[in-house]
Parts: structure tokens; sequence; C-alpha cells
């Protein structure tokens, strides 16, 4: 973690350690996999798989910013141009002794920020007009301290190197079915080492495993760092409960979002503060996030830590 004011959190960088570890274990399990499919005699073919890979993941990881902007079709606002936005974090980041990063604004009704980027120093934090016109200023305030103390911990980085073993095997997958397609069932003595099953059904089981162990890394580390962010912006601003109201608030505007509406920005429900799904107080296996509730009793706790208690009867159900 970068050397910022932002209370450390040594489960979020074990858990971190861990998921890259285990990607990095899990990548080299893939080529091996590959070699094996392919056969020796092609082995060639398969370290060219893992440089496509390994491009697939430095793309992702130096594009990252300009990638999420464009699929939120954001654009960066300038001082002159959201003046009140930008004083609030470079106030932020004054107070918690961090670089500012770029400033962003998706123009659409879903209430939702996240931030990006592959350094504190090439970070860009983005908000919805819809959370401009939800939330109040204190409330935003909450919402900004923890999109920075995702930057300032580095977890965006984590998430967004991870999310590339996904797309990898993705990519195998599709390269399967057009196998299966194009007589991938007819199976070949010199390069079918799989006993005796096609190369193309092999492939699709080595791609489902890897897509199986990455959503499953991703998941464990995605909702930890939730909680660490609404933990560590808490203590910096010192209001856990404007960020309480803010999570309600937002909360409430998403489940009155039509479905179809939502659908449109699922694509980035691991970055956003607040996943774009009905039901979040479901706990399931798929979920990006903690449930409301784990975030409000625990923002409940600082908050009689500080000696400020929250306002609202749901925090003392």
């Amino acid at each position: 973690m970068a050397r910022t004011r932002f209370i450390k959190d040594g489960g979020l960088t074990f858990r971190m350690t861990t998921v890259m570890f285990l990607l990095g274990a899990l990548f080299v399990a893939l080529i091996v996999a590959l070699i094996y499919v392919f056969g020796r005699n092609n082995a060639g073919l398969a370290f060219l798989i893992a440089i496509v890979g390994l491009g697939i993941a430095w793309g992702q990881w130096y594009f990252s910013d300009t990638v999420a902007i464009k699929a939120m079709r954001a654009r960066e606002v300038t001082q002159d141009q959201a003046p009140e936005l930008h004083g609030m974090i470079e106030r932020l980041c004054a107070l918690a002794d961090m670089p500012k990063p770029r400033i962003a604004v998706a123009d659409t009704a879903l209430p939702n920020a996240f931030a990006t980027g592959r350094s504190p120093n090439r970070s860009v934090v983005c908000v919805t007009t819809g959370i401009l016109n939800t939330i109040n200023a204190e409330e935003l305030e909450g919402v900004l301290a923890h999109e920075l103390s995702h930057v300032a911990h580095r977890d965006v980085l984590v998430m967004t190197i991870a999310s590339s073993a996904g797309i990898i095997a993705g990519l195998l997958t599709r390269g399967a079915q057009y196998g299966a397609m194009f007589g991938g069932g007819r199976r070949n003595n010199n390069n079918n080492n799989a006993g005796g099953m096609p190369i193309w059904l092999v492939m699709l089981v080595v791609s489902l495993v890897v897509y199986a162990i990455s959503f499953l890394l991703t998941r464990m580390l995605s909702r930890y760092r939730e909680l660490c962010a609404d933990r560590s912006g808490a203590y910096l601003t010192q209001k856990p409960g404007a960020l309480a109201s803010a999570l309600q608030k937002i909360s409430g505007e998403i489940s009155a979002t039509p479905q179809r509406d939502l659908r449109e920005a699922q694509t980035m429900n691991a970055f956003f503060i607040a996943p774009a799904i009905h039901g979040l107080g479901l706990r399931t296996l798929s979920s990006t996030h903690p449930t409301l509730e784990q975030r409000l009793d625990q923002l409940a706790k600082i908050a009689t830590e500080l000696g400020r208690p929250l306002d609202g009867p749901q925090l003392g159900a």
C-alpha cells in the first residue's frame, strides 16, 4: 500500500498477495495444461497463447483507467467545469496525504461511483450524475473518501489484473467452441494427448476451470476490499454516518431502477461502490460486495468507537 493517512489493513494486504500468487500459479498451470493438450511438438503454440495472455493482463493494467472511463461513457472534468467536486477531492487528498487523481463524470441516472487506474499517480475517480443528484455534500465526501481508499490501497490494480484471467478463459472457451464447430470432433493422433478426448473438449474444460478459480478469487478479494474502503474512508472523514446514509440512498435508488437499465452497467459492478443489481441484501456466492446490512453494521461500530452515533433506525435493527 502507498504511504498515506488511510488506515493500514493487514487483512487486505494478505488477501491481495494471496490472490496475485494464486493467479500466477493458475497461469503457470494453464500453460502446462496447454502444452499437454497440444503436445510437445506444439509447445510453441502454447507459449504463444501464454504471451497473448500476458499481453491481455498488461493491457488491462496499463489501460485500465481509459477502458473503465469509456465503458461508462464518462468524461474527465476540469476545475472550471466541476469546482465543488475538485475542491472536495483536493481536501480529501490533502487530508490523506496522497496525489490527487483525475476526476470524471458519467452522464447516467444510475447513482454510483468508482475508482480505477494502475497507480495512485495514474488514477481516476468517476461519479455519475445520478449520485450527484441523489446524495448531499457530506454524503458525497464519504463516498469519495471510500473511492480514494481503493486508490491508496492499490486494490483496484489487483482487481483489474485478476479480471484478465477471466478474459483469457473466455478466449479459450471461444476457441474450443470454434474447434467443435469446425471439425474439432475429429481426433488427431499426434496432438490428442488427453486420454482420447478431442482437443476442443479438453480446452473447454481447462478454460472453465480457470474461469471458476479466478471467479472465486476475485470475489474473495472484492467483498473484503469494499468493507476495508468503507472503514478507511469513515476513519479519514470521521463521519461514518455520512457514508452510511449515502449507501442507503444509493441502494434505494438502485432497487427502484428498471432491470434493463441496470444491465447496461453491470460489467462495472466489481468496481462500483454499490453493485447495479436488485436484492443487495441477498448473500450469494456471486456477489461482488458485502451485504448492505454488513456495511451498515461496520459503520455503526465505527461511529460508536468515535463517539458519533449514527442517525436512523436501520442501523439498530
